[in-house]
């Protein structure tokens, strides 16, 4: 689950994924009904069937469609997707369907966006589509390739957030925590903002099998489960609401 600030420097609205080991992909509707049960904030699903890139087939595609619509009748407030082509532009044709098919609900074009092969191109591809209001990225300059960390790609956000132009909202995430949220504030003026807030809690198991993993031996123990901080994000929350004042 991962948290979006807008300019009142609130929680505005939570992203549901599963499976943050992969980067995120859909949510149970078992889990999307209980969050919707839970809070009252905006609640905008992944759309993602798997991990790995964002050019899928026949099959993954009408998977996406059928987990919109459960989506839809969930009552979620809207989806967050990608789809590219495999020489790296944005699939506008079929990003089309899942937005025609999605509406009413908002729709966010996810971080498939900083895997594209021109960012500036992918923006006004996006926005002819229309029907969908931000843009998700962490990106550095095209010229020295994408990065994973929102600080790397100030220069490539702000030049992006000029050409957007307002016909669109571009929302830094990836790598933003309470060390670094004042600086990039300070250096652009984004009305939206994406965080995870995460932390590790410990298993309740007592009896232990640490040489067992469930595929992820490489991330991390089966035995301590990612959870949202309410600490972080409340230092996020004043250090987003102190730069905001100034």
């Amino acid at each position: 689950m991962q948290l979006s600030f807008k300019e009142n420097g609130k929680a505005s609205r939570v992203e549901l994924c599963s499976n943050l080991v992969e980067g995120g992909t859909t949510p149970s509707s078992g889990m999307i009904a209980a969050i919707l049960e839970r809070i009252k904030i905006p609640v905008m699903v992944m759309i993602r069937p798997r991990g790995g890139d964002f050019c899928y087939s026949d099959d993954e595609f009408k998977v996406m469609c059928l987990d919109i619509q459960h989506a839809k009748l969930l009552g979620a407030h809207g989806v967050v997707f990608g789809i590219l082509k495999p020489d790296g532009n944005v699939d506008i044709d079929r990003v089309s369907k899942l937005v025609d098919f999605a509406k009413p609900l908002k729709v966010t074009f996810h971080r498939a966006f900083d895997m594209t092969n021109d960012p500036f191109k992918a923006l006004e591809d996006i926005i002819s589509i229309g029907g969908i209001q931000r843009i998700l990225t962490s990106m550095k300059t095209f010229t020295s390739g994408h990065d994973s960390n929102v600080l790397e790609g100030l220069d490539t956000i702000i030049k992006l957030v000029k050409q957007a132009n307002d016909r669109i909202v571009i929302m830094a995430g990836g790598g933003i925590r309470e060390s670094n949220i004042e600086r990039i504030l300070s250096a652009i003026e984004l009305k939206e903002i994406h965080v995870s807030a995460s932390t590790t809690i410990p298993s309740v198991m007592e009896y232990k099998i640490s040489t067992i993993h469930m595929g992820r031996a490489y991330y991390n123990s089966e035995y301590m489960i990612n959870v949202v901080s309410e600490e972080r994000l409340k230092e996020m929350i004043s250090a987003y609401d102190r730069e905001s004042s100034k």
